[in-house]
């Protein structure tokens, strides 16, 4: 391979997290300067953060060198992904491994997206201070820079399981219940900007008994001015009296106040309108950077539409989807029905995979995104909204004001799903694990080291931070309370799915 590498900087949309980021954008390149050049290598930098589609063209499309990415905080996948696509120049995504400055997110959802348009690349990680000192690191370094690729074990992954009768019996229910009428999953707005390999469309939907409406996302402002005060009035009551605790005014932001609950509450019922008016089964909720100064964030109302506890309740979940990422609305809308037949309760969480350590000997992963968690996870009561919290979304990202629906996820058997594109197919991972209760001081410390605001869990995957690492081909992660990994196999094979089990 070349002696000569580019090194570039994935960057966010925005420019405040780029500046925030850029001491330690400048810490991990020299890092990865000093590793590439003690291994014979000649690196050169690529100027500036790729903060649009058309900068990563520009400046990227023109280089045949093998090129490195620095992935050590927020970015966003295109950044990456449109300036390399119809490439072949060997690619490795570097990344730190840290709760704070979360660059394994952005490795893992720009691998996935990339993934997405075959697009080869590597992906490798470190926790070291002085990445030189990383001996794993440095020999996956050495491969890459040697052979242009690396190469990743995978002795965890399995491509069948077995499956029980009773389990299979399910699973063709649940089936046979979608080709009697298949799945509605409602848009408001298009995938996140920052996900590629969010997006499938009807051409890969409507193969595995999923079809999707999309809704212009200014709607909400739309029909949010015809919502009557009463039923917003009614809705705020409802979750004070089920024990949803608020945080109005703490920390210093005094601009998040009952009247920043109750717009977020006027969302909420414009997508139960839709949603009643279209049939819809379940939602992707994109809220992106075009309403972040328009409407406050949609994370409330997300969390209470994956619940059974909310205002105006049919009785039923709806499967939400942040970022309108529907590789976790189909896995969420079948765990849901699977959750249902086996008799469970049928709340499925999203979260992002944000960092991970070592607990009493097992490796936990923190699971934390800022909406889409139901209240379920934090007491296992639907009659209630107790144990859950809402705190102001952070003001850097979120400027107009808006809570969380937040808590301490509850220990309990789970089951884990994420649907992907690859070689123009869809695959679902399917793995079981364990959502683990730790001790205070390590929990606070987890989650004051992630972001507080935010919904936690402490999750054993049932998968070895290496082959989550390595092989896994999203930032998100669909996760469901009780075990219905047989019955998830099961449905997604006869749905049509390529299947691989992660774990075991």
């Amino acid at each position: 391979m070349a002696k000569k590498i580019a090194v570039f900087w994935p960057g966010d949309a925005r420019t405040k997290p780029n500046e925030l980021a850029t001491p330690n954008m400048v810490e991990a390149t020299a890092q990865i300067v000093r590793a590439l050049k003690k291994l014979g290598r000649e690196p050169y930098q690529v100027e500036g953060f790729l903060s649009k589609p058309h900068e990563a063209i520009d400046k990227l499309g023109p280089i045949d060198d093998p090129m490195i990415g620095v992935c050590v905080h927020w970015f966003y996948g295109p950044h990456t992904t449109d300036g390399v696509v119809g490439k072949d120049n060997p690619l490795l995504l570097a990344s730190n491994f840290s709760g704070r400055w979360p660059g394994l997110v952005g490795l893992l959802n720009t691998g996935a997206c990339l993934e997405s348009v075959e697009r080869p690349f590597s992906r490798a990680w470190t926790e070291a201070a002085d990445w030189t000192t990383d001996a794993r690191f440095m020999a996956r370094l050495d491969e890459w820079c040697t052979s242009g690729q690396i190469r990743y074990g995978e002795e965890q992954i399995r491509y069948s399981a077995p499956i029980t009768r009773d389990e299979q019996a399910r699973a063709l229910g649940v089936a046979e219940q979608i080709r009697k009428r298949r799945v509605l999953l409602m848009m408001l707005g298009d995938t996140s900007m920052g996900m590629i390999n969010g997006y499938f469309g009807p051409r890969l939907l409507n193969k595995h008994g999923f079809t999707e409406h999309k809704i212009d996302q200014a709607w909400i402002i739309d029909r949010g001015r015809r919502i009557a005060d009463k039923r917003i009035q009614d809705a705020f009551d409802f979750c004070v009296s089920r024990g949803l605790q608020f945080h109005w005014g703490e920390n210093g932001n005094a601009d998040f106040d009952q009247a920043s609950t109750k717009e977020q509450l006027r969302d909420y019922l414009v997508a139960v309108d839709l949603l009643a008016e279209y049939k819809a089964d379940c939602l992707g909720w994109q809220y992106q950077l075009g309403l972040i100064p328009l409407r406050p964030p949609s994370d409330l109302a997300e969390g209470l539409l994956n619940g059974t506890c909310r205002p105006e309740s049919n009785g039923d979940t709806v499967a939400t989807a942040t970022e309108a990422d529907q590789g976790n609305a189909m896995p969420m809308e079948m765990m849901k029905r699977l959750l249902k037949a086996k008799g469970l309760h049928q709340a499925v969480m999203f979260h992002d995979v944000r960092w991970g350590a070592k607990h009493d000997g097992r490796f936990l992963w923190v699971l934390l995104n800022s909406g889409s968690c139901g209240p379920y996870a934090f007491n296992h009561d639907p009659s209630t909204l107790k144990g859950a919290h809402s705190y102001r979304q952070p003001s850097l990202y979120f400027p107009t004001p808006g809570g969380t629906l937040a808590g301490e996820s509850l220990p309990g058997a789970m089951t884990w799903a994420r649907a992907y594109i690859k070689k123009g197919e869809l695959w679902m991972d399917v793995g079981k694990g364990e959502v683990v209760k730790l001790p205070p001081a390590v929990r606070d410390a987890w989650w004051e080291g992630t972001t507080r605001e935010w919904p936690f869990m402490a999750a054993d995957m049932g998968i070895s931070q290496e082959t989550l690492m390595a092989h896994y081909l999203s930032n998100h992660v669909a996760v469901a309370y009780g075990d219905v990994f047989g019955e998830m196999v099961a449905l997604s094979q006869e749905l049509g799915f390529r299947v691989r089990v992660l774990g075991g």
